[in-house]
């Protein structure tokens, strides 16, 4: 139960950090977080078939 009330604090507060920002701003966070987790996920699978 803890996690999850941590996890929705942290939820808000980065909601509410984004909120304030300009659109352009956000969306360029956007790209560079999906961007990582593009390669992240590329990564592990490659790591998956070498095992």
């Amino acid at each position: 139960m803890f996690v999850l009330v941590a996890a929705l604090l942290l939820l808000g507060i980065v909601l509410g950090a984004v909120a304030h920002l300009p659109p352009a701003v956000s969306l360029a966070a956007c790209a560079v977080i999906g961007g990582w987790l593009a390669v992240f996920a590329v990564r592990e699978r490659l790591a998956r078939r070498t095992r």
